[in-house]
Formats: C-alpha cells, sequence, structure tokens
C-alpha cells in the first residue's frame, strides 16, 4: 500500500544510456553497457559539510548549480566509458604524453572543470549576451527609440528575445537522434523519483505509471531563471552620460553581475514549488512542464531498470534526512 506523499530531495540527471541521482549523502551513476549488464558507481558527497553560510537562501542556490554542473559533467564522462563508439585507433602526441607525464590522474578534473567552466560561457553567451547585442540593435531602430526609456518594456523585450533562443535551441536539440536517448533516460528519472515520493516500491510495473514531467526539473530551473531575469533587469538604472558603445558595456556588465542573484532566486522558486500543493504554485509550474515535453521522451522498461538501479543507493535510511 502507497504511503504519504513523500517530497524527496532527491535528483538527478541523464547521461549517455544511462542516469544520475544525487541524493543527502550519495551520488549514483547507473550505465546499461552494450552487453545487457547495469553497472552502478556510488560515491560519497559532501552535502553535510558545508557551512552556514553556504546554505543561507539565494547563495545555496548558485552553489548547488555549479556542483550540479560539476557532478553531471563527472556523470557524463563516467559513462561514456561504456558507450560502443567505434573509433579509428590515434597515435597519442607528444603533448597528450606530456600531459599525462605532469599531471596524472589529475589531468581528468581538469578537463572536467575546464568544460564546466566552457558550458557556463557558452550558456551566458548565447542566453544572455546574445539578447542584449540583438536588443541594443533593435533600440538603434527608429520605431523602437521612444519606448527606450522604459525599464520594463526593454527587459520584456529582451526577454522575449531570451525565450526565443532559448526555445529554438531547445527544439534544435530535441530533434537530434543521439539526444532522443538521453532524453529518454530523463523521463525514466522523473517517473522514478515520483514513483519513490509517492511511497510505492521503486519496481518497473511501479515506475512505468507515473508522468515523466516533474516540478523540480531542470529545465523548470532555466525556465524560471528567464522569467527572474526579466523581472530584475527591469529594475536596472539606464544607464547615461557615456558614449553608446560605453553605456552598453555597463548596461551588459551589471546584467552579468546579477546572474548569481537570479540563479540563487530560482532555485529557491523551484525549491518552494517542489514542496508546495497550493494553486498559485501549479499555475507557475505549468510552463516549465509543459517545456518538459521537449526535454524528455517515455522511456522503456529497461531504461526504467537504470534510473531504478541509481535512485536505490541514494535514499538514506532516515527519510527525513532527504525532505525537499
Amino acid at each position: 500500500m502507497a504511503e504519504e506523499q513523500h517530497k524527496t530531495s532527491i535528483g538527478g540527471q541523464a547521461v549517455m544510456e544511462g542516469v544520475m541521482m544525487r541524493g543527502p549523502h550519495k551520488t549514483a551513476v547507473s550505465v546499461r553497457k552494450p552487453d545487457g549488464e547495469i553497472v552502478t558507481k556510488v560515491d560519497e558527497n559532501g552535502t553535510k559539510k558545508r557551512s552556514k553560510i553556504a546554505k543561507l537562501p539565494i547563495i545555496r542556490g548558485c552553489i548547488n548549480f555549479v556542483e550540479s554542473l560539476v557532478i553531471g559533467m563527472k556523470a557524463l564522462m563516467y559513462s561514456a566509458e561504456f558507450v560502443d563508439i567505434e573509433e579509428e585507433e590515434e597515435t597519442e602526441s607528444k603533448f597528450e604524453k606530456w600531459l599525462e607525464d605532469k599531471l596524472g590522474d589529475k589531468i581528468k578534473d581538469i578537463v572536467i572543470y575546464f568544460a564546466v567552466f566552457l558550458a557556463i560561457i557558452m550558456s551566458v553567451g548565447l542566453f544572455f549576451v546574445l539578447p542584449y547585442l540583438i536588443l541594443s540593435l533593435i533600440q538603434l531602430m527608429p520605431q523602437i527609440s521612444g519606448f527606450s526609456n522604459n525599464g520594463l518594456f526593454i527587459s520584456i523585450v529582451e526577454g522575449v528575445i531570451r525565450m526565443a533562443i532559448f526555445l529554438g535551441y531547445m527544439v534544435l536539440v530535441s530533434r537530434m537522434k543521439e539526444i532522443k536517448r538521453v532524453f529518454e533516460y530523463h523521463g525514466a528519472e522523473h517517473k522514478t523519483i515520483a514513483c519513490y515520493e509517492a511511497g510505492e516500491d521503486l519496481t518497473v510495473e511501479n515506475v512505468r505509471k507515473y508522468e515523466r514531467f516533474h516540478p523540480r526539473c531542470g529545465t523548470s530551473f532555466l525556465l524560471f531563471v528567464m522569467i527572474i531575469g526579466i523581472i530584475i533587469y527591469a529594475f536596472l538604472p539606464k544607464v547615461e552620460g557615456f558614449s553608446v558603445i560605453v553605456n552598453k558595456l555597463i548596461g551588459l556588465g551589471t546584467r552579468l553581475l546579477c546572474l548569481p542573484i537570479i540563479a540563487g532566486l530560482s532555485y529557491e522558486i523551484i525549491k518552494w514549488a517542489g514542496r508546495s500543493k497550493t494553486k498559485c504554485v501549479t499555475l507557475l509550474s505549468k510552463p516549465g512542464l509543459w517545456l518538459q515535453k521537449l526535454t524528455t521522451r517515455e522511456p522503456d522498461d529497461e531504461q526504467i531498470e537504470v534510473a531504478i538501479e541509481s535512485m536505490k543507493p541514494c535514499i538514506p535510511e532516515n527519510k527525513e534526512e532527504d525532505k525537499w
């Protein structure tokens, strides 16, 4: 018999032919190898060792965002080791040999952190810098110049541009054949968490009946980032007194400086939405759930099985410890 609804803090990420789950004490990555075997790697995480400052609202959201990127990249690299890809043998270059001799096992960590840094730079450039540049060009049009002093109008236009780029990006990515498999594992991750929250045993039969959409999804988080960005940018003071280029650079700089605050606030809203059942929260969560139609697919039983295997090690003995 199902237990009372339990909102868990356990979350995850789809990887190549597998799922990563992260609980309050452990992180697990389960991957199905080409021969059908499921391998699971379990690591202890450092959530319990955080300082009081790191647990403060907004600050904890920024820290959690960066940590999620690093852990997610590690899980992705781990899963890639089991994917059956035919590659031509390549001769190791002198530079690669030098790096391996000098850095040894540290080279993997360097690659991971560099990849995370590159991912952040590309995301900021695509979804924040590019919309601002497009907006700046639009403001030069005579038909728009009369609205240039209206901060709310400017922020909304910039937000619409950002949203259009984001949705266009998601649509293009969702059409990639390789990504469809990942999105199926994404759906398996959501369904498994939903089954656990409902208090049912984690079996393929039980997990299968739940929806693939979840209010705490990273897709919903990104959508909240877009919306909160519109609100915060609307209150930024208009920069004047310098040349047009300098004014625009200062405006861009202030927007980038606001990103940690926007990310932190988005995390707090997702945290609130994940544990509340009010009509207001349900309404706010709808757009994110709709967007997940692009980033998730219905999984098959084998994919659900992998998600279950990654979930089990992350469940603490005391369920109070993983409450959201």
